[in-house]
């Protein structure tokens, strides 16, 4: 890429392509680059890593902002379908970068395995693509995201300046508007934390049994540099994280066990 050449950006989310969230990452991806979105037309949310292999998959262009020059395309996938078949069939090269997000919600920690955002990005950076997914830590549809934007944008460019490792994607989580300003930005690791999760037992007016799943986010990790105690702190959280899940560090052990004998 030259220099003098605008970025190709590749938009996606898991909130849906009309949801507030991707709407200003859009408007923000415009100011640096050649943006194309590619996002799901329903909410995605917690579908990790899931493609579409037993229905069919549409993918239509939509416009969503009468006034915005931007190519976009409703899918009917998953994020990751999303990145497949925009990287596969509608863009005539490979993007420059994709963006995810910016979600409705919480990605840090545990999050990330079950997150229709991060699995967006993490499947671009399978297809080599410099990848970074944002989340704001407000569920809610109205939520504020004006004060993501600086942000959002300075970590972007970083990543068009200095490209990443084959292999990594970045994990950024915002705290939510409110009357503290954020502090600034903490590269961290992700913390160990989990959900305790229990199930709502109810039944259907025809006696059939159904459930509601509900639970407790539990922060089990008391070490430093976490990307929990960071956005409890007033920081914005930069996780680089990979798609590899080799545990590297056990291999010697397991080899040790014989068991290929």
């Amino acid at each position: 890429m030259q220099e003098e050449d605008k970025p190709l950006i590749l938009v996606t989310n898991d909130d849906g392509i009309t949801a507030p969230g991707i709407r200003h990452l859009i408007k923000i991806m415009k100011t640096l680059g050649d943006v194309i979105v590619v996002a799901p037309d329903s909410p995605q949310s917690g579908m990790g890593h899931a493609i579409t292999i037993s229905d069919n998959l549409y993918c239509d262009p939509v416009t969503i902002d009468k006034y915005s020059k931007v190519k976009e395309y409703s899918c009917s996938g998953t994020p990751a379908d999303c990145v497949k078949i925009a990287t596969q069939e509608i863009l005539k090269r490979k993007p420059d970068l994709c963006v995810s997000g910016i979600n409705h919600g919480s990605n840090s920690s545990i999050n990330v395995i079950y997150s229709g955002t991060m699995s967006a990005a993490v499947e671009a950076g399978v297809e080599g693509i410099p990848a970074i997914g944002f989340s704001l830590l407000d569920y809610s549809m109205e939520a504020n995201f004006d004060h993501t934007t600086k942000y959002v944008k300075r970590i972007t460019q970083s990543v068009i300046k200095n490209g990443l490792p084959m292999g990594v994607v970045l994990n950024v989580n915002i705290p939510k508007a409110g009357e503290e300003k954020i502090k600034g930005i903490q590269v961290c690791r992700q913390a160990n934390a989990r959900w305790e999760e229990k199930f709502d037992k109810r039944q259907n007016p025809q006696g059939r049994d159904y459930y509601w799943l509900s639970g407790e986010f539990v922060n089990q990790d008391k070490g430093k540099n976490t990307d929990v105690e960071a956005l409890e702190s007033g920081y914005v959280s930069v996780v680089p994280i990979k798609f590899d899940l080799t545990a590297h560090d056990f291999i010697r052990e397991l080899k040790s066990w014989n068991i290929d004998d």
